[in-house]
């Protein structure tokens, strides 16, 4: 490859760091982890408490309390103080996003032969990056593979 090309890749490719650096997105990685975990804690026990939370995330129970209060000012979840908590169809759309892109990432993983704990790892790492967009396509790509049995086989084989 030439240096001219090189040196526009490394160009684009910074360009792409300040964009992504530089986008003022209300609504972060850890807000989305926790409407994730509230709605599995709401599916599995018909309820998720600011303990459950705190245990499963691994948070102190005043950082969980902060949160929530964050989360309810915002409109993703109705909370009230030492009576659980429910999400709002804005925070379980969020929710079933990040479990959707979550399940979309863990197919592609299988497919490819990743393992189920390292697949669940760079998925949870993943989901909250990707551009709808590139989700779109992977699920595409992923229904592709899974049409062409051979391919697969060429591709574990080796």
């Amino acid at each position: 490859m030439s240096n001219s090309k090189t040196s526009e890749k490394k160009k684009t490719r910074l360009e792409s760091i300040k964009k992504a650096h530089s986008q003022k997105n209300s609504f972060t990685t850890r807000m989305e982890d926790y409407l994730e975990v509230i709605s599995e804690l709401v599916e599995l026990k018909g309820y998720a408490s600011p303990t459950d939370i705190s245990n499963y995330m691994n948070v102190s129970p005043p950082s969980v309390t902060k949160m929530l209060r964050r989360l309810d000012a915002d409109g993703y979840l109705e909370y009230t103080k030492y009576h659980g908590l429910k999400l709002t169809s804005k925070g379980r759309t969020i929710a079933n996003d990040i479990r959707q892109k979550h399940s979309d990432l863990l197919e592609f993983f299988d497919i490819i032969g990743v393992d189920t704990i390292t697949a669940n790892n760079d998925a949870e790492g993943i989901e909250h990056h990707m551009n709808p967009k590139t989700m779109k396509q992977l699920r595409k790509f992923t229904t592709f593979l899974k049409s062409k049995p051979d391919l697969l086989f060429l591709f574990n084989k080796t």
